[in-house]
Parts: structure tokens; C-alpha cells; sequence
């Protein structure tokens, strides 16, 4: 069944044609992936089919009484309302529902204590079981958990649920209204770059969900690792036109390279053809014997339709100046403590980047991924230890906030002029932005009218002016489209200097990383490889060994060195007791979630068999036989809820123990 279809759609700003006799079909339960360079006109489809904007030509069909999803950009109307209760409000219908059911009961409890007619007595209690019915098939039972599940999902504690929105920054108050979408479950969802303002946990969470979301997909993402594992087909933006793939991200990119060799092909063969006729029309129109057949050559010519050469995908790429050599040892920090008010992020904390390092740093948000990389640039204080640089190093940080310092009023060329030294020409600034792809007339561009992308290739030109050998990016591919990012990651590929990484784009931290700095309770632990060998090596086998993290993870440095056999020893006796103690902490909690597993299948089969009985329309016959199953079905409710919440407490307090290894805080 098609949800959404879009036929020869055109789109003009001023005189450029944004698309051009664009078409797209989306199908209930298909899950597509919107891609293109910044500026393609991949938004723009979006407010054609919101109706925010119309089409100055061609036709939009939407399916009747269709339910669409977005997210907002104004993230301030949400104000006045709690991180929960914003997240239930999209619930208007189970909540009109529910409301009414309880008037209803209300009404049919008083009955006992006044005389009522038989007939509205059994209007009543009809009304009652037909809202009972829907109220259930909306899910209103489960809306509270479903949500809480949804925002825990997407990172917050459940702390966080009272909290009112307005404590919270744009960035989780964009989470917040994505958790509402998704508990809305409309019948299509669009979603712009919804992985911009998550964390990597978040991430992979969200691609589970969608996978399994009954609602349809149209998404916008430059994260080709989640095209991969989210969507079914893709829809290229590009010159205006869209095309369709099928498969994934991957699937694309193989499908459009044998698109465009077989283009290649077809257009050659055709203009040698057109030369030949072209030749055979030279030498034949000024003969009269041979002038007619020249003739109908040129009008086979012009009947022609010609084909197209492909379009070849910029190459253009930047690049990073040799690094000078550094010390074994760049930059490290011992005994680091730091804290922010009352709130510690890290204590007695030992963190070393040696050369040819190159760390992406993980862990949630909050964990303190932003706070490292400011304490290695020393751009932060500390509150206690030491940072210490070696002679020989020459450090360059790169944050977002640095997009917003760049003065507006100034050109690119003296945007970079105000970090150059006095010895730069004007020359060799072109030449240093020529390298980041600012060409020609581009360095004479005001900063105010750069994209995101191109601020940040400014950001990055300014740093080099330095010539560093230690780079520290926090999340340098944000506002930068699939081709930006793909020249990133081969500039910093061949880099020569080490590298402090902050991403969220797992194949941005797979192309350029070599180790993991994983933070974890405010521990941080280094694993040799890049994001897929944690997940796919050390991820797994933590797991496998019953915990989270291990006690200490040598570093590469280390172990490469000769340990002794005693010190072998000492280390398996000391994981056998760690194991043993985990053992004996465990038992307890994992003795009680059984226990309530076992109550909470119990209270499931009775609340089955009441609601089979509340769904009988001779229950209601018998008022006072309705009257118990609803107070035993309210008293089932309740004690499940509690169970439900004992269970996950206690199943929280198991995996903080695994995590941690710490004895659990007494009940």
C-alpha cells in the first residue's frame, strides 16, 4: 500500500532548479534512506510532503487520513512541561480514552449509592467495555513504560523523567521529543539526521528500534554505517534529480558505479555512432545523388535522444601537512581530578597519548568524552594532579563551539589571516585554503554565508596553520554531508601526526583509529583497534567473562614487555577470587529476580484470564460480578506495576555489580 507518492516534483529557488521532475513512492512498512550533498534538496522534499512548502510543479498523493511524524526544529515550544509528560502528550486519543473510561467508572460506581434506569445502567456499562476494549488496543496500559523505555533508550536516567524540559539543553530536549515521535508510532516517520544529538549507545539503540518499528521510514542521514543497518532502499538527491536504489547503503554505491560504467558505455558507443552519421552527412549532402539519404540522416540526428554522460562524483580531496616528529610520549595527565561544582567527573585519573596514537574516545553522554579531550588541550582546569606536555609537541583542538567564534563580517581569506604569522603571504594563505578546498573566488566568501561543512574545513585550515602532531577532534564530521566526510577520513588517514577522536559515526572511527579509549564510571580503559574490533572482540568477550570492563587493560606499551611467570600467576589468582567474590555478591539478586519473575508470570496468566472476562459482554449483565473483576483487575494492575518496578531495580542493581564489581548498595 502506498503511504506517500511523489510525481515529477519541481522546485525552483529563484532561478536553480532544486528538483527537477522528482518522483518518490513510499510503501507502508518500507524504511528508506534519503541521501545527497548539503544542499540537494533532501529538506526540501520533506516540507513538500509536510505541506510546509508546495511544488511549482508536478503532484503529491498522501494516503487518506494518514499520520505523520517529525521532528521539529523549534525545540522551545516544548517548554512547560516535564521530560515525561512531554513524551506521553503526543497520546492525545488514549488519552481522550482514557479519560472517559474513567468518568465512565465513575459514574457506574456511584450508581450503587442512587437509583438508575436499566437502560442507562446498560448504556453505561456497554460504553464502558467498548472504551475498555479500545483503551487496551491502543496500548494505554503499557503507554507509561513503553515511554520510559523509549527515553532510557535514547540515554536519559530515569531521574530525568520529572525534571522540567526547560532544565534541559537543546540537545536532549530534541531527544525528548524524538522519544515522543517514536511512542506516537504515526504511519510514517521523518526523520532529519535524528543520530546529530546521540551518543553512540544511543545510536544502537535507535537502529534496533527502527528495525522493528511498525511505522514507515523516510530518513535523511549521512551515517552510512546507519543506512546500513536501517534501510531497505535509497533515494539519491542529486542536481535535482532523484534516484532510486535498492538495499542499503553498501548495495547503493555498487549499484550506482554499475550505473554509471554501463552510462559510461552507452554514451560512448553513442557518440561514435553520432560521428559516423555526422561523417557520412559531410560527405553525401552536396552530392544530388546521395543528398536525400544525407537528408534523412540529419533527421535521424535530431529524433535522437541523447544519452547523458554520468555524472562524475567530486574527487576533489584536502590535505594535512607532514607532521613534525614527536616524542614518545605527547601529552599526559596523572592523578587528574576534575569536577564541575559538586558533580566529579574524574578522580586520581592517569591518561598518557603516545606517539602514533590514535584514540577515539566512546562512552555515553555525560560519561566525560568532551571534559578528556579539553583536559589533554588544556583548555580546562583541573582541580587536582598534573597535565604534562612534552618538549616537541604542538597540540591542535578542534570543538564545535568554534564554528560559532568565527567572525561573520570577515572574508574566508582574513578569517585566516587573523591566526597566520607576519611572514604568510597572501599566496601562501590561498595555497593553505586551496588545500582545504577553497578555491578561486571561495576565499573572498563571507563566514556568514558558509554551510556547517565549510566552517569546519575553515576551523581545520586555521589549525594547521600550527603544524601540529597532535590533533584533538570532537566530533568533526557533524555538519559534514558523505563526501565531506569521506575526505576527512582520507586527510586524517594518511596524517602523520597522532589523533584524540570524539565521534558518533562508527565508520569515521573504523577508517582512521587504531585504539579505543573506553569511559566507564569515570575509569577509562584503552583497547588496541578501532570501533569494530571493541564491539566485535573485546566487547564480546568482556561479556563472555560476566563483566562489563576488566580491572585494567594494559596498554600497548606495556604489553609488549616480558612478564614474568610469577606475575602471570599472581594475576589468573587474583581474576579467580575477583570472579568468586562477583559470584557471592550476585547469588542474592540473582536468587530474588527469580522470585519476581516467577510472581510476575503468575499475576500475567490472572490478568489474562480477567480481561477475557471483562471482554464478555454477559459480564455486564451481572453488575456486581463486573464490579469484582474490575477491582481485581485494578488490584492486578497495581501489584504488577510494583513488581515490574522491583524487578528492574533489582536487575539494575545486577548489572551495575557486573559492571562495576563493587558490593550493591544495601536495600
Amino acid at each position: 500500500m502506498s503511504l506517500i507518492t511523489l510525481q515529477n516534483i519541481t522546485k525552483l529557488y529563484g532561478h536553480q532548479d532544486v528538483l527537477k521532475q522528482a518522483s518518490l513512492q513510499l510503501n507502508a512498512g518500507e524504511r528508506i534512506g534519503l541521501i545527497g550533498p548539503n544542499g540537494a534538496g533532501k529538506t526540501t522534499l520533506f516540507r513538500i510532503i509536510l505541506g510546509q512548502e508546495h511544488p511549482d510543479s508536478g503532484q503529491v498523493f498522501l494516503a487518506k487520513g494518514l499520520r505523520l511524524g517529525h521532528l521539529p526544529q523549534d525545540v522551545t515550544r516544548f517548554s512547560g512541561n516535564t521530560v515525561l509528560g512531554l513524551v506521553m502528550d503526543t497520546a492525545a486519543e488514549t488519552r481522550a480514552v482514557e479519560q472517559e473510561l474513567e468518568a465512565v467508572t465513575e459514574a457506574l460506581q456511584a450508581a450503587s449509592g442512587r437509583k438508575m434506569e436499566d437502560d442507562e445502567l446498560l448504556e453505561l456499562t456497554r460504553r464502558q467495555s467498548h472504551l475498555f476494549e479500545l483503551f487496551q488496543h491502543l496500548g494505554g496500559y503499557e503507554l507509561e513504560a513503553r515511554a520510559g523505555k523509549i527515553l532510557v533508550g535514547l540515554g536519559f536516567a530515569e531521574a530525568d523523567f520529572g525534571r522540567p524540559v526547560e532544565e534541559m539543553s537543546g540537545g536532549w530536549i530534541m531527544r525528548a521529543a524524538l522519544a515522543r515521535l517514536l511512542l506516537a508510532e504515526p504511519d510514517v516517520l521523518l526523520l532529519d539526521e535524528p543520530t546529530n544529538h546521540l551518543d553512540m549507545d544511543s545510536v544502537l539503540w535507535l537502529e534496533g528500534y527502527l528495525k522493528s518499528c511498525p511505522s514507515a521510514l523516510l530518513l535523511i542521514s549521512h551515517d552510512r554505517t546507519f543506512l546500513n543497518n536501517v534501510a531497505g532502499r535509497i533515494l539519491e538527491v542529486e542536481n535535482g534529480v532523484v534516484t532510486a536504489y535498492a538495499g542499503n547503503y553498501n548495495d547503493y554505491q555498487q549499484e550506482k558505479e554499475k550505473r554509471q560504467v554501463a552510462q559510461a558505455a552507452a554514451y560512448a558507443n553513442q557518440q561514435e555512432r553520432i560521428k559516423q552519421i555526422e561523417r557520412f552527412i559531410e560527405r553525401n549532402r552536396i552530392r544530388a545523388s546521395t543528398a536525400r539519404r544525407a537528408q534523412s540522416r540529419i533527421k535521424m540526428l535530431e529524433k535522437m535522444e541523447r544519452i547523458q554522460p554520468p555524472l562524475q562524483a567530486e574527487t576533489a580531496v584536502f590535505s594535512l601537512p607532514p607532521a613534525p616528529r614527536a616524542p614518545h610520549q605527547l601529552v599526559s595527565l596523572t592523578n587528574v581530578t576534575k569536577a564541575y561544582g559538586d558533580r566529579v567527573v574524574y578522580r586520581d585519573l592517569n591518561f598518557t597519548v603516545h606517539r602514533g596514537d590514535r584514540i577515539a574516545i566512546l562512552g555515553p553522554n555525560g560519561a566525560g568524552k568532551t571534559t578528556l579531550l579539553r583536559l589533554l588541550a588544556g583548555v580546562t582546569d583541573l582541580q587536582g594532579g598534573e597535565r604534562r606536555v612534552s618538549s616537541g609537541v604542538v597540540l591542535s583542538y578542534f570543538a564545535q563551539h568554534q564554528l560559532e567564534e568565527l567572525r561573520e563580517d570577515l572574508t574566508v581569506l582574513e578569517e585566516l589571516s587573523q591566526v597566520a604569522g607576519p611572514d604568510l603571504t597572501v599566496g601562501g594563505l590561498r595555497n593553505i585554503l586551496a588545500a582545504f578546498l577553497f578555491h578561486g573566488d571561495d576565499v573572498f566568501k563571507k563566514v556568514a554565508v558558509l554551510s556547517g561543512g565549510e566552517k569546519t574545513r575553515l576551523i581545520l585550515a586555521r589549525m594547521m596553520l600550527a603544524n601540529p602532531n597532535l590533533l584533538l577532534l570532537d566530533e568533526p564530521s557533524n555538519h559534514l554531508d558523505i563526501p565531506g566526510r569521506e575526505m576527512l577520513e582520507s586527510a586524517l588517514k594518511s596524517y602523520s601526526g597522532s589523533l584524540g577522536l570524539i565521534s558518533h559515526d562508527r565508520q569515521f572511527i573504523n577508517a582512521v583509529a587504531n585504539k579505543t579509549a573506553v569511559i566507564w564510571q569515570g575509569q577509562i580503559e584503552i583497547f588496541p583497534g578501532n570501533f569494530d574490533d571493541f564491539q566485535n572482540v573485546w566487547q564480546d568477550r568482556l561479556a563472555t567473562d560476566g563483566q562489563a570492563l576488566p580491572e585494567r587493560l594494559p596498554s600497548v606499551d606495556e604489553s609488549s614487555g616480558r612478564r614474568s611467570r610469577a606475575e602471570m600467576q599472581a594475576k589468573k589468582r587474583a581474576e579467580a577470587v575477583q570472579r568468586q567474590e562477583l559470584y557471592r555478591l550476585k547469588a542474592p539478586l540473582m536468587e530474588e529476580l527469580a522470585r519476581l519473575e516467577s510472581r510476575l508470570a503468575e499475576l500475567g496468566k490472572r490478568l489474562d484470564e480477567v480481561t477475557a472476562d471483562l471482554a464478555l459482554p454477559e459480564t455486564y449483565q451481572d453488575v456486581d460480578r463486573f464490579r469484582e473483576l474490575d477491582r481485581e483487575y485494578r488490584r492486578l494492575r497495581d501489584e504488577n506495576e510494583k513488581a515490574t518496578a522491583a524487578w528492574e531495580k533489582v536487575a539494575l542493581r545486577l548489572e551495575a555489580l557486573e559492571a562495576a564489581q563493587v558490593s550493591p548498595e544495601p536495600a
